[in-house]
């Protein structure tokens, strides 16, 4: 059985977890990378390199999709949340105002210093279970 999740359901899990992964269009290719995030109200803010492949996400302002989903094997269920949005940069003390910000660091090693938030135009979520 498939149901749908209102978006109160889709923000409640995505405080249950760090990482999720973010998905764009860049030179005709589909990028799907995996990244820690913190969530902002409705906004997803990650840390990432100046120079990486998300670093021209703010200024080209394509659309980008942000996922995140658990499944249990035993139980034959799982669910998924996907935002749809835009991505700008944010300050340093923009951050430093947000809860727990100070303890989600990157996993990735090296200079993370450019700033993301994705603003969602669409937040949605699925939860599936094997019907016994």
């Amino acid at each position: 059985m498939i149901t749908q999740l209102d978006e109160q359901e889709c923000l409640e899990l995505l405080r249950t977890t760090t990482v999720g992964r973010i998905g764009f269009v860049q030179e005709g290719r589909v990028l799907i990378i995996p990244v820690n995030f913190l969530l902002d109200d409705r906004s997803i803010v990650i840390r990432t390199a100046p120079d990486g492949p998300l670093s021209t996400l703010a200024s080209s302002r394509v659309l980008v999709a942000f996922e995140i989903d658990h499944h249990d094997n035993l139980a034959a269920s799982g669910w998924s949340v996907l935002l749809n949005g835009e991505v700008d940069t944010i300050t340093e003390e923009h951050l430093a105002s947000l809860p727990g910000a100070s303890s989600r660091l990157p996993w990735a090693e090296g200079d993370r210093s450019l700033l993301l938030r994705l603003t969602p135009t669409t937040i949605s979520g699925r939860r599936v279970r094997r019907m016994r």
